[in-house]
């Protein structure tokens, strides 16, 4: 993949603006990951030109924080707790609902870039399990019977749009 210019320059901006912080690695991928919504190899490469910072550490913290990505993510993130007090509560039976109606495994998006499922090891939401999170809002006692519901909200959302 070659990345096309006004991206390249806007990497470049971005490691800039952060050069004389100390540890400025977490916040140029934050500002990266934000603006694109993934941090694909080849920008990696560019955040290692310009701070001097190997591409295998670069690469390291991208794949060891899941709000980092390698490839572009859909429109609606889904994340399905799998931690220990969803998984006991069926949250299993819940991610393979999602992924039955959408076509997906977990880390896969949907051809028409609407929906991606993650499967998440706990999102700090033991109490209303199982938890359900998209785009960040949280959806408590999660049940089979309510994903297909769920997934036709946010299709009617596009509709809409």
């Amino acid at each position: 993949m070659v990345i096309r210019a006004e991206v390249r320059k806007d990497v470049i901006a971005i490691c800039a603006m952060h050069k004389d912080e100390p540890s400025p690695l977490m916040i140029i991928l934050s500002q990266i990951q934000k603006k694109y919504g993934y941090i694909p190899l080849e920008i990696q490469e560019v955040v290692s030109k310009e701070t001097g910072i190997p591409v295998a550490e670069i690469f390291g913290v991208v794949t060891f924080y899941n709000f980092f990505s390698l490839t572009p993510k859909g429109k609606y993130v889904i994340g399905v707790c799998l931690g220990t007090a969803c998984y006991v509560k069926a949250s299993q039976p819940i991610i393979e609902k999602f992924q039955t109606i959408l076509g997906i495994k977990a880390g896969e998006t949907t051809a028409d870039g609407l929906f991606t499922i993650e499967a998440i090891r706990c999102m700090g939401a033991c109490a209303l399990a199982p938890a359900v999170s998209i785009n960040g809002k949280v959806y408590p006692q999660m049940t089979v019977d309510k994903v297909a519901p769920l997934i036709e909200e946010y299709r009617h959302m596009e509709v809409k749009a």
